[in-house]
């Protein structure tokens, strides 16, 4: 891994496979996705057009890792597109799913798989090297308090953002719809955490289908944990490795260590 300062912004899909018009939540990530944080109106940010994401890859495919914490649409779109050459990249980390765990915006599903099924089941068809974190672990990345005081007081320069966004989550959201929880859990944080320490997680392995029915199903992930599995069932669709346990202590540890580090803040 390393740190850059140039880092491109390419504009992404503007809706899901669906056709559905996108739904946005500033109740609960704020007006621009960062709390109460409101950013400069005035920003230099040219977003690069959604071709150059095959010119980043092209050059060293089995070079690039991905990392997909949102809706999968975009994913989805380059595999249909140019299959050959994503089958190239060297992995997927993948936020997203519930595996027999209760969803987070219906009983059986999460909000990324949810958003755009149709996206998400091309993806667990076609994608032939992907490591998926559900819900199963990522509800139990918390953040907490004593863990925001202790970044609010320790950590510098952009450290200090994160106490006020992961306030404003948990006054607006978990602390509302599960009473009693802890602090905050910050999903998208698990798959960047096993790049750099893989040995804290269990991983089962599995195909995974997801449903693209408009009903109560919608969105559900489902993979095969019995010991005697059918592949056939799931379209003999390729193997992907799933989150099921991990070590939150050594979670929390390399994520303060992280973040109060100076050359990260």
């Amino acid at each position: 891994m390393f740190y850059t300062t140039q880092v491109k912004i390419i504009e992404g899909a503007s809706r899901p496979m669906t056709a559905e018009d996108p739904l946005f939540f500033p109740e609960i990530h704020g007006e621009h996705g960062l709390g109460p944080i409101i950013p400069p109106k005035k920003r230099i940010c040219n977003r690069e057009n959604f071709c150059e994401v095959i010119k980043l890859i092209e050059p060293c495919p089995e070079d690039i890792i991905i990392v997909a914490i949102g809706r999968l649409t975009s994913l989805a779109t380059l595999f249909i597109l140019y299959p050959a050459l994503m089958n190239r990249v060297c992995s997927y980390y993948i936020m997203g799913g519930a595996f027999l765990f209760p969803g987070n915006v219906t009983p059986v599903s999460e909000a990324n798989f949810y958003g755009d099924p149709i996206a998400a089941n091309i993806v667990m068809k076609y994608v032939k090297n992907a490591t998926i974190y559900p819900l199963n672990v990522t509800q139990r990345a918390l953040i907490t308090p004593e863990m925001l005081n202790i970044i609010s007081e320790k950590g510098t320069g952009q450290a200090k953002l994160i106490k006020p966004m992961i306030d404003f989550y948990y006054e607006n959201f978990y602390k509302k719809e599960y009473p009693g929880i802890c602090g905050s859990p910050i999903h998208d944080l698990l798959p960047f955490i096993s790049l750099i320490n893989d040995d804290i997680f269990e991983y089962k392995k599995s195909a995974v289908w997801i449903s693209t029915t408009n009903d109560v199903t919608r969105g559900q992930s489902v993979a095969d944990f019995r010991k005697i599995a059918e592949p056939t069932r799931f379209d003999d669709r390729p193997v992907q490795r799933i989150a099921v346990d991990f070590s939150y202590q050594a979670f929390k540890e390399e994520f303060m260590r992280t973040i109060l580090k100076p050359d990260c803040s």
